[in-house]
């Protein structure tokens, strides 16, 4: 009897990631088949324009395929990888000279509250459908806040240095765009 033995898919992954780094190149297709999904809508939550988010998850596996000798093993490849998508979306904005806004005054920071608009497990696909539409109607600066927060789970002082922000504009971002989510949604837009 032969028992087979799962090994954990951070293994795979590594093992992958080495043999790419060696020039196997049929390696590299299967960790592109594996995660290019994954990467596209990354891309698209970002951008919200899917053929700006093909391009660039395109451009990010050339990223993969340039410095997949950098990636030590040291995190698991698909935090690797989405730090690595999340760096290249951002390029993409500051070499298009997108500004992120820089409005932040005492009592809009003080009105900032960290609650998102509710859980996305229980909403029904028309009710999804309608904030992918909203969110890729926000603004690019509360889009990349709003994503990088409330879909990607990172903390204001992270996105900050991410997008070379203060803590209080990366706040600021995303309530607005929460509150502009929350008209959209609920129909009070002007």
């Amino acid at each position: 009897m032969t028992v087979t033995v799962e090994r954990p898919q951070s293994a795979v992954d590594l093992e992958l990631a080495r043999a790419v780094a060696a020039g196997d190149s049929d390696a590299f297709e299967e960790l592109y088949r594996k995660y290019y999904k994954r990467v596209f809508s990354l891309c698209l939550r970002m951008l919200g324009d899917p053929t700006l988010a093909e391009d660039l998850a395109q451009e990010v596996f050339l990223q993969v395929y340039r410095k997949i000798g950098s990636f030590r093993g040291d995190s698991a490849f698909t935090t690797w990888l989405h730090s690595l998508t999340v760096n290249q979306v951002l390029m993409h904005f500051r070499k298009r000279g997108v500004k992120l806004e820089q409005t932040v005054d005492d009592e809009e920071l003080a009105s900032v509250v960290d609650t998102p608009l509710g859980s996305t497990r229980r909403i029904s696909i028309v009710d999804r459908l309608a904030l992918d539409k909203a969110i890729a109607q926000l603004a690019p600066g509360y889009r990349a806040v709003f994503v990088l927060h409330d879909v990607e789970g990172y903390e204001h002082e992270e996105i900050a240095e991410m997008l070379r922000i203060s803590v209080g504009t990366s706040k600021s971002q995303l309530h607005k765009a929460r509150m502009r989510l929350r008209e959209w949604l609920t129909g009070r837009s002007n």
